[in-house]
């Protein structure tokens, strides 16, 4: 009985897990598209590597998408069975609280796995992989094609060009550039204009043909406008970011062997994410008993809450490590003790509350 009642637990949880991991998943990619579109609609990298970095940006958030996966499909899971009476009928069997633990603990040990693999490798290689391409991409997309009508940005957003048309020997016509000069700006309209990349793709050269060119300060009456039968704007661009990259994207093997403190706080946080997964498994356990009549999705937001109050103290003391307020010994560890104490006191409050109820009910014979 206790091997069926196992399977029973553990594959209840297990499918509430994958259905809330899967729409979660479906969200996470939505916004990972919508962001990584925009982008590409405005120029700024090519169509071609839009699946790319939205493969990449998922794989680099799915470590801290299945820990609360794992918190709501526990709840659920479990959740139903104390709405149906299944958990009633359970105790009153005489079953073990352990016994409920067990798989529960197993899944949470599989999924800890997971996440440990996620947050010390894959992670900081997508999340390379997302800057490497993304940096390839927006240098890359510097020197595309101009489309008329839409507004183009130059050299890091230095100069906005727009061509209302384009001739049928690729001269554009009817241009508007706004170009930034320190403290001062230029508005230029023109007739026609040619657009020039130099040899070594580092320079645009925008000659402009016919038109009229304002200079001045924002805020400031002092203007100065130049009438011009031929104007040669160049645009240098920024020299790529590519070998930059974040702390996210290091290595964990380069993490360990570096001593700064932002070292110490991103490995801090890889290491805790796993951590995170069975404290979040055991949590769930006592926040999913539920009164009797008491609505099976009534103790969700308390779940969801609870997560997000863990999450951004384990967030803030990330930073807090990074920036030497709290002492390195410490780490994160302090975060994952108090959650797992306050764990410790849900799952201990019912038996101490029944062992008092009990004394005080006692009459001597």
């Amino acid at each position: 009985m206790a091997r069926i009642l196992s399977r029973y637990l553990l594959r209840e949880v297990l499918v509430a897990w994958l259905a809330v991991t899967a729409v979660l998943l479906v969200i996470l990619l939505t916004n990972q598209l919508a962001s990584v579109l925009a982008r590409a609609a405005e120029g700024g990298f090519p169509r071609t590597v839009v699946l790319d970095l939205v493969g990449l940006g998922v794989v680099r958030n799915l470590a801290v998408l299945l820990p609360v996966g794992l918190l709501l499909g526990v709840m659920l899971a479990l959740g139903r069975l104390y709405h149906d009476s299944e958990m009633t009928a359970v105790v009153a069997c005489g079953v073990e609280p352990l016994r409920i633990y067990a798989p529960i603990a197993l899944l949470a040990l599989a999924v800890a796995m997971l996440v440990g693999w996620l947050s010390l490798r894959a992670g900081p290689e997508a999340a390379a992989g997302v800057q490497t391409l993304r940096s390839t991409a927006l240098q890359a997309g510097e020197f595309s094609p101009i489309t008329p009508g839409r507004f183009r940005v130059f050299g890091g957003g230095s100069a906005v060009f727009y061509a209302e048309s384009q001739a049928a020997d690729g001269t554009l016509e009817r241009i508007f550039v706004k170009r930034r000069r320190g403290d001062t700006y230029e508005i230029t309209v023109a007739e026609r204009a040619r657009h020039e990349i130099s040899p070594d793709r580092t320079l645009h050269t925008l000659t402009l043909f016919d038109g009229e060119r304002y200079e001045g300060k924002p805020g400031s009456a002092e203007f100065r406008r130049v009438r011009f039968k031929e104007n040669t704007i160049p645009v240098r661009v920024p020299p790529s970011s590519s070998g930059r990259f974040d702390i996210e994207s290091v290595p964990t093997a380069m993490l360990r062997g570096r001593g700064d403190p932002e070292a110490r706080a991103e490995l801090a946080w890889r290491v805790g994410l796993p951590v995170m997964v069975f404290v979040l498994a055991l949590l769930a356990v006592p926040m999913s008993r539920l009164r009797p009549r008491q609505g099976r999705y009534s103790r969700l937001w308390l779940a969801i809450t609870v997560y997000f109050v863990y999450f951004s103290l384990a967030s803030a003391a990330r930073v807090w490590l990074g920036r030497e307020i709290v002492p390195a010994p410490l780490g994160l560890w302090w975060v994952h003790a108090l959650v797992a104490m306050g764990t410790l006191a849900l799952l201990l409050a019912p038996g101490w509350i029944a062992r008092r109820r009990h004394r005080e009910n006692w009459v001597p014979a």
